[in-house]
């Protein structure tokens, strides 16, 4: 039976529930059709095509591990904001799989509103940073860098890469760790460590 009260939202909800479950990658028109009860053409009423499917999808995965980081730093600093952000994010990875893989590929400047929409959790890691005084110039270097570290962990993860019977969750804390103190420990202009751990 038709599903009732078709609206855009309510097709990429579904859709991003499908590729949650098998996978951004598989996601298709035919599938998000079956899963609400609606022949593939009726689609075309509330998604343009496939490619805006997918857009849509990934406009609401951002949003949401936006709102996921920004919830997760708020009233912290230094240390404690960067354990709630690598916290926040990979349980994001683990909940939303589809949605965290929709998001790994960034829009062209020239489609504005997902540019913005990519650019807020970018925006909230920034935040989080300031609070180790990290020069403006070095500050994309450092986010790009803080990026790769947990996107490495997490696909690793995802994809089964950690065969050894240790604690995944100590080697996270491990490497959130280790990345704090490279804050920390940063070289200032002087070639100094920016902070003394402990002092």
């Amino acid at each position: 039976m038709p599903r009732a009260g078709l609206t855009p939202e309510l097709v990429t909800a579904e859709a991003a529930a499908l590729s949650d479950e098998g996978g951004f990658d598989a996601l298709s028109l035919a599938a998000v059709a079956k899963r609400l009860g609606v022949a593939t053409p009726s689609l075309y009423k509330h998604v343009d095509s496939l490619a805006g499917l997918r857009r849509e999808v990934s406009l609401l995965a951002v949003a949401e591990l936006s709102g996921r980081l920004q919830a997760a730093a708020v009233g912290k600093s230094g240390a404690e904001a960067v354990h709630a952000l690598f916290r926040a994010y990979r349980r994001y990875a683990h909940e939303h799989p589809g949605g965290y893989t929709s998001i790994q590929q960034a829009p062209t400047p020239s489609d504005t509103e997902a540019y913005a929409a990519f650019a807020r959790p970018v925006e909230v890691i920034a935040a989080v940073l300031r609070g180790f005084d990290i020069p403006e110039a070095q500050v994309v270097h450092t986010i790009r860098a803080l990026r790769s570290s947990l996107h490495g962990f997490v696909d690793l993860e995802a994809r089964g890469g950690f065969g050894m019977p240790e604690d995944i969750d100590e080697s996270y804390t491990a490497l959130v760790e280790g990345f704090v103190r490279a804050l920390e420990r940063r070289p200032g202009p002087d070639g100094r460590a920016e902070r003394e751990v402990g002092n």
